[in-house]
């Protein structure tokens, strides 16, 4: 890609995110074009669709949530691991009001933009529960398809006004649930 071209899609990628910040993964594409200085034309050349577009603005959190549960699985305890990184993806999901819709959609369409890395996502977060199943300190009868469906419920629950300020009292509650024996307050 050309500099200018690269330089382009950057500005247009930073002006979507503070639009999808501020309004959710709604956000009017043509506010968003008008935002950026561009007419929607232009937008659209870039990103066809606003799945295109979100795909790209997320793509890079799902890559460093990705790259984080490896880190987690090297450097952290089994429980540490999963529940730090469980809690690091409600979090992140905060940053985009009505991600988590789209992400439980995006997982079980394959013609979706965002499938490929909302299944690196899931395969990150089962990797880590598998680790701590193998280490006896995670129920068994769980699986990646139920940790991001949690995941999802909690971030859900974040993004609603009259239940926010629970989120945190009930994120322990899940992670008590899930874990066997551990101490979920040291997470």
């Amino acid at each position: 890609m050309r500099a200018d071209a690269r330089k382009n899609r950057d500005h247009l990628l930073a002006v979507a995110g503070a639009a999808v910040a501020e309004q959710g993964v709604d956000a009017s594409m043509r506010d968003i074009a008008r935002r950026a200085g561009v007419g929607l034309a232009t937008l659209l050349r870039h990103f066809p669709t606003r799945e295109a577009l979100l795909e790209a603005l997320l793509h890079t959190s799902f890559g460093e949530l990705t790259a984080t549960a490896a880190e987690f699985e090297a450097s952290n305890s089994a429980a540490d691991a999963l529940v730090t990184w469980v809690r690091d993806c409600v979090a992140w999901t905060t940053e985009y009001r009505g991600v988590t819709v789209l992400m439980a959609a995006a997982i079980e369409d394959p013609g979706s933009a965002l499938h490929a890395s909302c299944v690196t996502l899931r395969a990150a977060g089962a990797r880590l529960l598998t680790r701590a199943q193998a280490a006896g300190v995670a129920r068994g009868d769980l699986d990646g398809d139920d940790l991001f469906a949690l995941i999802a419920m909690l971030a859900w629950l974040g993004d609603q006004p009259s239940l926010a300020p629970r989120a945190d009292r009930l994120f322990d509650v899940v992670a008590d649930a899930v874990l066997t024996g551990t101490d979920t307050d040291a997470a």
